[in-house]
């Protein structure tokens, strides 16, 4: 069930604040808001203020369509016709170059350049331990009462074929290529962001200037709400205490800002249970086990996919590096929860947070 509702987590004041199509007196605009679950295993929400409904779907059809897209190009698990993705690049480790879209290129370019700018602790190389973790994952849900943790012997020898430096990419060619076998891409903790970033930079440049488009726990907004009352948008950081699906009542804070994205990574989001330990799905490259730093960390960055890459970085280092971190980053905000449910956050974060006195007004 978890797998299936995990994609709400920033989403229950933003849908509180805008949703379906309300009028709105005096500004031109109305709210318009829309829906679908066929991109990225998520549910992906929009939400805009236009000046009609035809304004709202030209938007909302280009969300979908250009999510979709990039959904099969990132796609590590699936083969599509005439495409060549993620997974055509693992498929051919060690036999040759893939020639890929440019939108594969540049994901993977970025992934690089981030991690030379971080610890290096999120690796899109870091497929083959990944991928044991994921096959184990999906047994221990088919069956709880078997469920079992890997060897650590299998991590360790996985782990050896994870040298981000030997990704190979060629610009000008646009081919990726792996030179041993054992070695894959996992993207997942950068690519929903990315894609998101995309699309939002897409949208302003047809002319939208206030959105929200929400892909489970990416959020990026574009401009402010323009219903002649509020200057900031709301977006709710879910309590990992409490059900994903539910109230207000369930969250852990609200953050008040515009134009910028916000992303959380934490332990409740996908994981299964062996002998009454939650296992969750962002491992340490060190211990090659799940981190146990943070129940959460959540992210604020201008740039969607900086957001993504940050939250996974974050959770991966113990706390005075991921704060220092942080604070070293231009435009870069983050709040850890603890696993005693203590908080720490950036002073820039504090500025935001309604329980730090914020509220939807730019003061």
């Amino acid at each position: 069930m978890m797998k299936k509702i995990f994609f709400i987590t920033l989403l229950v004041v933003v849908v509180l604040t805008i949703s379906g199509c309300n009028i709105l007196g005096g500004t031109g605009y109305k709210s318009y808001s829309d829906s679908f679950f066929d991109t990225f295993n998520t549910l992906v929400q929009f939400s805009a203020y236009t000046e009609s409904e035809d304004e709202f779907r030209l938007y909302f059809d280009h969300v979908q369509s250009r999510m979709q897209e990039l959904h099969r190009f990132y796609d590590i698990y699936n083969s599509y016709e005439g495409i060549n993705n993620v997974k055509t690049i693992n498929d051919q480790a060690g036999i040759a170059p893939v020639k890929v879209e440019q939108e594969i290129i540049d994901l993977i370019l970025f992934a690089k350049e981030w991690s030379d700018k971080s610890s290096g602790s999120t690796n899109i190389a870091f497929g083959p331990v990944l991928k044991i973790w994921h096959r184990y994952r999906e047994d221990g849900l088919s069956d709880p009462a078997s469920a079992t943790l890997p060897a650590m012997e299998e991590l360790r020898e996985a782990a050896r074929y994870t040298d981000l430096d030997q990704v190979l990419v060629d610009p000008d060619e646009s081919t990726v290529f792996l030179p041993d076998r054992r070695m894959s891409l996992d993207v997942g903790a950068v690519a929903k962001g990315y894609a998101v970033e995309l699309v939002a930079n897409e949208l302003r440049v047809m002319g939208l200037e206030s959105a929200i488009i929400s892909a489970g726990g990416n959020v990026s907004l574009i401009g402010r709400p323009l219903d002649g009352k509020r200057d900031l948008w709301g977006v709710g950081i879910q309590n990992p205490d409490q059900s994903i699906v539910g109230s207000s009542d369930n969250l852990l804070d609200v953050l008040y800002l515009s134009d910028a994205a916000v992303v959380s990574s934490g332990d409740y989001q996908r994981f299964y249970v062996v002998q009454d330990q939650v296992i969750h799905h962002i491992i340490d490259p060190v211990t090659l086990m799940p981190a146990t730093y943070y129940r959460v960390v959540t992210v604020v960055a201008k740039d969607s996919g900086v957001a993504d890459f940050l939250s996974t970085e974050l959770f991966l280092q113990p706390l005075e590096r991921s704060l220092k971190l942080a604070e070293s980053l231009d435009g870069v905000e983050a709040l850890w929860v603890m696993p005693d449910g203590s908080q720490v956050a950036t002073e820039g974060m504090k500025k935001m947070l309604r329980s730090e006195g914020a509220t939807n007004q730019d003061n």
